[in-house]
């Protein structure tokens, strides 16, 4: 694997310089290491905030989360004066790739309490989408055909897909606004209060996406090590507090587990092998959703 550089080179800096000439310069850089996708670097500035500088690494080849510069700076304009994201500062073009730069937010990971994460989804929930947004999956025929592209990708055919229900969950015509990729690396404990980060694959449409990422039992184990518990997910649907939403989802549920594993399994494939363990994990909650 290649070593990340701890501190952004110097053809960007120059680039940033340039993009923002009136901002504070940050006087040392940490590399972040919580994205698996793009580069992201802390900038410590005096006088003024701190800022985050995120170097995209492209049109994404992963088959589930999309990677667009442009999608986060709209979603950071729109959101930060609401409260449930960083500040936007600048974004600009440097002969490594797409740069976007927000400012930072002092804090930490989430790591419990699912009923702030709830409350927090709920809100997001009800904002007005921008136009432009990419559309999720919305019933279970398009899960299982997203689940297959991403099966494509992989060099076996897994069992798992044979455990599908046969019954058809229909679309749900909503048109949310989704972060699509909350899980607990995106959401910061700041101020006492949490907002999301990594806004590079928002979308639109049914709400079931957002809880299915952040309930994902692959996804809490990759992030906190651990899956959520039962009552920490019961207490998460008291706190978000639409039955009609928590059935929805417990009806798609053993589509999402089957997406996600097969998720995992192209991640395993593709040289990353703590995705392993997610993709057990999706398989027994995947059998476990199919139970009365």
């Amino acid at each position: 694997m290649t070593e990340l550089p701890s501190s952004p080179p110097d053809s960007v800096l120059s680039a940033l310089a340039d993009a923002v000439p009136h901002h504070a310069t940050p006087t040392g850089w940490t590399l972040l290491h919580g994205g698996r996708t793009n580069t992201a670097w802390h900038g410590t500035c005096e006088g003024a905030s701190d800022v985050v500088l995120k170097l995209y690494a492209g049109a994404a080849r992963n088959p589930l989360f999309p990677n667009d510069p442009n999608a986060e700076e709209t979603l950071l304009r729109l959101l930060a004066p609401r409260g449930i994201a960083p500040t936007f500062v600048a974004s600009f073009d440097t002969d490594h790739g797409r740069c976007n730069l927000y400012e930072h937010l002092p804090g930490d990971t989430w790591y419990m309490d699912t009923p702030a994460v709830a409350r927090l989804m709920r809100l997001l929930h009800i904002l007005p989408a921008p136009e432009g947004l990419r559309s999720a999956c919305d019933g279970s025929a398009a899960l299982v055909r997203q689940t297959l592209e991403i099966v494509g990708k992989c060099g076996v055919v897994p069992a798992f897909l044979s455990d599908l229900p046969e019954g058809a969950v229909q679309p749900s015509g909503r048109q949310t606004l989704l972060h699509a990729d909350i899980v607990p690396g995106n959401v910061i404990q700041t101020g006492g209060k949490l907002k999301l980060i990594d806004w590079q694959c928002p979308a639109v449409g049914d709400p079931c996406e957002d809880i299915a990422i952040f309930l994902s039992p692959a996804m809490q184990q990759l992030y906190r090590g651990r899956p959520l518990s039962e009552q920490e997910t019961d207490a998460f649907f008291i706190a978000y507090d639409d039955e009609n939403v928590a059935e929805r989802y417990r009806r798609l549920a053993p589509f999402y587990h089957a997406r996600m594993a097969a998720y995992c399994l192209w991640q395993v494939e593709n040289d990353r092998p703590a995705y392993g363990d997610g993709l057990q994990l999706e398989v027994t909650a995947l059998q476990r959703s199919l139970r009365p």
